[in-house]
């Protein structure tokens, strides 16, 4: 499949050492060797790198000074001739060089254009395409080291065997069809049906049964930080992401939006958010606040209940744990350095199954309590072992989750007695689906849209 040229920067515009505009194409080499005065880019071995200058075709001035990399088809990550024009890191420059090519011949890439290609080309597979935009998006070293896992084909090839054991299963059951010789043959095929779809059954569960911490190492634990105001909720969020990020006064009402960052605790992202004080107010802004913090609750994956040592517990504070009761829930006394007033028998027993934990943020004690409390309740204490293939991505998550239901039809099938060409279409169904996970069957429009969520350049 031959394409057309494409280029784009492939680095953030602003200053740095260095910007690079990447081209890739049937046309890049010759397009980039009109402007480069150096060596002939024609004439280079592929994968080497070459020092020369930019020159305006226009006016024979140079406009840059730069390092040309050329690397040639097949073997790059497009599978086309690929160029990238390594420059001094302007806005000015990087765009100068991008208009030149475009002037030249070459298209502006869309979004994920050049991994779009690596896909279409055959250099990778579709869930091996989506690993490369979750690697750029990691926020953690183990969530970059699912997405290298799923980018190096793991994933691919565990899908790629389970889809081959139900197409050989299918293959088996329609020669038995064409071929009914023997008065058994149906009832062994059925055996042979139910033996090999209740194995990747079981595999698929596991799977699924790993994709609750390969979607939170991929996407974070969403975490909401609530209490009434002034119990240590902004000096919480300053203290595990180290910056003052929220303002910290004796004020009640100081924080009067949500406030978001994202911090590494135990190789796991946690995207806190830092919400305004839930109570009842008069104060137009506080109040809009506290609406956003409630629905800021409503879509947290954890809740970190903050209550204040040195104080009483409040008919507010129990109606927060009321708010709370049915979710992931760890609840945290601040402030223990002060003298103690909070009755800690009933926030144990308001907490009920739920953590209790200590802190004194002021003197960052507890920090590493709170962060084992976390891990313990969703990773029960630690990750499982690198070698295991996590499913982070949403929709082979849901793709799984379709895969499997077709199984169950199949097996229900089978133990209805059902005649072995109904309990053929589920089967086929549930390969169908696992293809679309890897790319083999899934329709155009769906990849557009994924790769539409790429950046450019990439």
């Amino acid at each position: 499949m031959e394409f057309d040229t494409i280029a784009a920067i492939s680095t953030p515009l602003g200053e740095g050492a260095i910007g690079i505009v990447r081209l890739s194409g049937k046309d890049a080499i010759n397009i980039v060797n009109q402007i480069f005065s150096g060596s002939d880019l024609n004439e280079v071995n592929s994968h080497t790198i070459h020092y020369g200058k930019m020159i305006d075709p226009h006016t024979n001035n140079m406009i840059e000074e730069v390092m040309v990399s050329v690397m040639k088809a097949p073997k790059t990550f497009t599978r086309e001739d690929v160029v990238e024009i390594n420059c001094h890191g302007g806005i000015a420059s990087v765009n100068r060089l991008l208009e030149l090519v475009l002037e030249l011949g070459a298209r502006l890439a869309e979004p994920g254009e050049f991994t779009k290609r690596a896909f279409l080309n055959g250099r990778i597979d579709l869930s091996q395409a989506e690993a490369v935009m979750d690697l750029i998006r990691a926020k953690t070293d183990r969530a970059m080291d699912v997405a290298l896992k799923q980018l190096d084909g793991k994933l691919s090839k565990l899908i790629q065997r389970l889809r081959q054991d139900l197409i050989e299963t299918v293959a088996h059951v329609e020669v038995n069809i064409d071929y009914p010789e023997y008065d058994d043959v149906e009832e062994m095929t059925k055996s042979v049906l139910l033996e090999k779809t209740t194995d990747v059954y079981q595999e698929i569960e596991r799977l699924l049964t790993m994709a609750k911490q390969g979607k939170i190492l991929r996407e974070g634990i969403s975490t909401a930080i609530i209490g009434r105001p002034n119990v240590g909720k902004s000096s919480l969020l300053n203290t595990l992401v180290q910056e003052n990020k929220a303002i910290v006064t004796d004020i009640p009402g100081t924080t009067r939006d949500v406030i978001e960052e994202y911090v590494n605790v135990r190789g796991v992202p946690l995207r806190l958010i830092d919400t305004a004080g839930i109570r009842e107010t008069d104060d137009l802004v506080e109040k809009i606040g506290v609406e956003r913090s409630r629905q800021a609750l409503k879509e947290a994956d954890l809740v970190l209940l903050v209550l204040n040592n040195n104080e009483p517990l409040t008919d507010q504070d129990r109606q927060l744990f009321e708010l709370t009761n049915d979710l992931e829930l760890i609840v945290l006394i601040n402030k223990t350095d002060l003298e103690e007033r909070l009755d800690k028998n009933e926030v144990e027993k308001l907490a009920g199954d739920h953590p209790v934990v200590s802190t004194s943020l002021i003197e960052e004690q507890g920090i590493d309590d709170l962060e084992e409390a976390i891990a313990k309740l969703f990773f029960e204490g630690q990750l499982e072992s690198t070698d295991v293939s996590y499913v982070s991505n949403a929709r082979h998550i849901q793709l799984l989750k379709q895969a499997l239901t077709a199984l169950e039809e199949a097996q229900n099938a089978i133990d209805m007695d059902m005649p072995l060409d109904l309990i053929q279409i589920d089967v086929t169904r549930a390969w169908r689906i696992l293809g679309e996970i890897v790319g083999d069957t899934v329709h155009d429009s769906l990849i557009d849209q994924l790769f539409s969520q790429f950046c450019l350049g990439k």
